[in-house]
């Protein structure tokens, strides 16, 4: 049985580089709340300088560089997806929906069936 081992390894500094985006983010909301008095520009300022700021120093680290490099791979992926035409979009869509029709129906005759052979066929109870 082959079974793959995976070591991640973390250094004191990307660690303190995450501690410092973490940090950064918190300081920015404190920021954005406690200057209120100072007008919404400020406030947005101070939120969106901070938010800019952790995600650069989040970015530099070493889960940050894993994170991008994700993302551009992902992007690749989604770019090679064959994605259907809208007619074949509106067909499948029209199928599923077909399909939901005719199971309610089915669903409500089993229902009625069953409720009749229970109720007025081997109970008696008529409505």
């Amino acid at each position: 049985m082959a079974t793959s081992q995976v070591e991640t390894v973390t250094t004191g500094a990307d660690k303190a580089k995450l501690a410092g985006a973490v940090a950064l983010v918190i300081a920015a909301l404190a920021g954005f709340y406690l200057l209120g008095k100072q007008g919404s520009i400020v406030q947005w300022g101070v939120l969106l300088v901070g938010l800019a700021a952790a995600i650069v120093v989040f970015i530099t680290s070493e889960s940050g560089k894993e994170f991008v490099a994700f993302g551009r791979d992902s992007w690749k992926e989604v770019k090679k997806v064959v994605w259907p035409t809208r007619k074949e979009a509106i067909q499948m869509t029209m199928y599923v929906i077909a399909f939901c029709v005719v199971m309610a129906l089915f669903l409500w005759l089993t229902d009625k069936t069953l409720e009749w052979v229970f109720y007025d066929l081997i109970l008696g109870w008529k409505k």
